[in-house]
């Protein structure tokens, strides 16, 4: 009859092939051996009671919310393993607790995100499609900027500085509540270059064929009818991904990257710069690992 551990390593080895990073995969394992093993690491499975798991649980269902779920959550497919291979009938960790423990809010529902190694590819789908060619363009560009998707849509030529390569994104565009300034690399200056072509009288950098801004729904069909997964705004969350994953950026550099407020309160009163710079090499490298230029 194995240990708790023991089966927890074991369930640990079988879902491996499923996980798309180390990272992922340490941290599965990592979480039940911080919270759980001190409690149910040396006991048979077969003599874990409900008593056992809510002795885990309680500590932290109140005080760490996310971190209690997941521990729950693994608890449970490692029973469910045990289960799978005849050494319990049940599962300690199921709904049975669900009455031990205070219910809690409903998680806040995520943009479903392309993982950032199917990034270059996603992009090479959509320029050979037979969207329009300012969708394609628009869509390109909202990649390589990490940029929200309506902020790419009603892009127009003045907010572009090409000489400084910058886009600036006035305070009634973004989130912030004030300019924006965003670094264009060069993936993102070769998309502008292809756009020059669609310049009429809007001003908008990827008109509409009716020479209005893109709807909404006009990325989000342009990647559901590729067979893409995700959403556009998904994209900022694969950039993140492969910035935290792959390069030496600051948090703050990341952040800003993505028009996020950096700190708290505090910490933004003292921070007088944008770090533009910084995000300038981080774009730079996003935009050349996007367009396969590394």
């Amino acid at each position: 009859m194995p240990t708790f551990a023991e089966a927890a390593r074991s369930t640990h080895e079988a879902h491996r092939p499923r996980w798309r990073n180390s990272r992922q995969t340490d941290a599965w394992i990592a979480t039940l051996e911080k919270y759980a093993f001190p409690t149910l690491g040396k006991m048979p499975v077969d003599q874990i009671q409900q008593a056992d798991v809510l002795q885990v649980l309680k500590p932290i269902w109140g005080e760490k919310q996310e971190t209690a779920r997941r521990v729950r959550q693994r608890m449970s497919t490692t029973f469910k393993w045990a289960m799978a291979h005849g050494f319990i009938e049940r599962n300690p960790a199921g709904e049975a607790i669900d009455g031990a423990l205070p219910p809690m809010p409903k998680l806040k529902a995520h943009h479903k995100a392309l993982p950032y190694q199917d990034v270059p590819a996603a992009i090479e789908t959509i320029a050979e499609s037979k969207a329009s060619l300012s969708a394609k363009l628009c869509f390109e560009f909202t990649v390589l900027t990490a940029a929200r998707s309506g902020e790419a849509r009603g892009a127009e030529w003045k907010e572009i500085d090409l000489d400084l390569r910058e886009w600036r994104l006035p305070a009634n565009r973004n989130k912030s509540g004030k300019e924006h300034r965003m670094p264009l690399s060069e993936a993102a200056l070769d998309v502008l270059g292809r756009a020059s072509a669609l310049k009429d009288d809007t001003g908008l950098v990827f008109p509409s064929v009716n020479g209005k801004t893109l709807s909404d729904s006009t990325l989000s069909k342009l990647v559901r009818e590729n067979g893409i997964q995700g959403v556009p705004h998904g994209f900022r969350s694969s950039f993140r991904d492969w910035a935290q994953e792959n390069t030496s950026a600051s948090w703050a550099a990341m952040g800003l990257s993505l028009g996020h407020a950096v700190g708290s309160d505090v910490e933004r009163a003292y921070l007088r710069s944008d770090l533009l710079e910084q995000r300038r090499t981080l774009m730079e490298e996003w935009g050349r690992y996007c367009k396969g230029w590394v």
